[in-house]
């Protein structure tokens, strides 16, 4: 064998065991991460500038501070819709949506391709959110919403999920009026300029878009029929009574008797691990006022709101916990929805 050749074996011989040891390496837990190698969890919020997003962070930022056991961060997506999709698909661990928007999504109804196996960790802001109108627009009921130009939303939200059965309740479809798309302060601009005579705006008290609206010009706080309002309280366990004070928004001289239209809420996917799921329900409970810091919502993390049920069911790791403390109700669910929590400046708002 030529000197040459004795070479080119002896470094074949090398290349084969440094690549064996490579892989066997590889196989073995040890070698993949390091043993005190923090778990990582993501949050999907919604687009940057809404409370989602902002809450989202600060539950993120809560989880990650005080358990060592994970990296926690919050992702910006599109919102309830993507969420849900994106927990199934396993890309989020947790996600923030609309609870009317899962109320849908849980049973595969209303525009929804199929049941979405989520679960809730929590119930946390309200969404209390109403039709206004212009003083002079001659709309003064939902019924009055007949044959008019209606802003509903931004386009692809899921508001039709809470908005469609309210004006159903009211005896209307989508087809009894022209539904527009807009964002909130797009609606401000439409309502001002005549281009729409009514439109469906929420979430904080007092709302921004709305108190805008009544600076500017004369509004209407269009009422919902009691009977109406009683039975969609009936009927969706998503919906609950909220109360806007009087004087909150300029020309409102009395309470305003509301409805919280879909509370915000935390919620993972059905096979999400229970002990990971009790963990971080465990985390953002007990440090709840270092939420409340980042932002006011945060309040709506108290005993008697967080077990409220809006129609879909709670995880094992989160019930675990509610029992362990003592809030869960054993006997039935909470549904009344006259514990939604604060609705002054902690309420999620009408989109995300």
């Amino acid at each position: 064998m030529t000197t040459a050749r004795r070479i080119l074996l002896s470094l074949s011989l090398v290349f084969a065991t440094a690549l064996l040891a490579a892989c066997g390496a590889s196989d073995t837990p040890e070698a993949d991460a390091p043993a005190d190698a923090k778990a990582f969890l993501s949050i999907g919020t919604a687009p940057t500038g809404g409370t989602f997003f902002v809450l989202g962070g600060a539950l993120a930022d809560v989880a990650d501070e005080f358990n060592d056991n994970w990296s926690v961060s919050a992702e910006a997506t599109a919102g309830s819709r993507e969420n849900i999709r994106r927990l199934i698909q396993g890309d989020l661990d947790f996600a923030l949506s609309n609870a009317a928007i899962s109320y849908f999504a849980v049973r595969g109804e209303s525009s929804w391709d199929q049941a979405y196996p989520i679960r809730t960790v929590m119930t946390l802001a309200p969404n209390v959110a109403l039709f206004i109108s212009p003083a002079d627009s001659g709309v003064e009921s939902i019924a009055d919403l007949r044959g008019k130009r209606v802003v509903v939303g931004p386009a692809g939200a899921g508001f039709e999920m809470f908005v469609g059965p309210l004006v159903q309740a009211h005896g209307l479809t989508y087809d009894d009026f022209t539904p527009l798309n807009s964002t909130q302060s797009g609606a401000v601009d439409l309502l001002s300029d005549g281009s729409a005579a009514a439109a469906f705006l929420g979430g904080a008290v007092p709302t921004p878009a709305i108190v805008q609206a009544s600076s500017s010009n004369d509004i209407r706080l269009i009422p919902f029929d009691d009977d109406a309002k009683k039975q969609l309280l009936a009927d969706y366990p998503f919906f609950g009574p909220a109360t806007i004070p009087a004087e909150t928004y300029r020309g409102q001289t009395e309470d305003y008797q509301g409805l919280n239209v879909g509370s915000m809420h935390l919620i993972t996917g059905e096979s999400a691990p229970e002990d990971t799921v009790y963990q971080l329900t465990k985390t953002i409970y007990e440090n709840r006022a270092n939420v409340v810091e980042r932002h006011p919502a945060g309040r709506a993390i108290q005993e008697k709101n967080i077990v409220r049920n809006t129609g879909t069911p709670f995880h094992p790791g989160a019930i675990r916990y509610y029992k362990e403390i003592g809030i869960w109700p054993e006997d039935k669910p909470v549904t009344d929805g006259a514990t939604d929590g604060p609705t002054d400046g902690a309420a999620s708002d009408a989109g995300e």
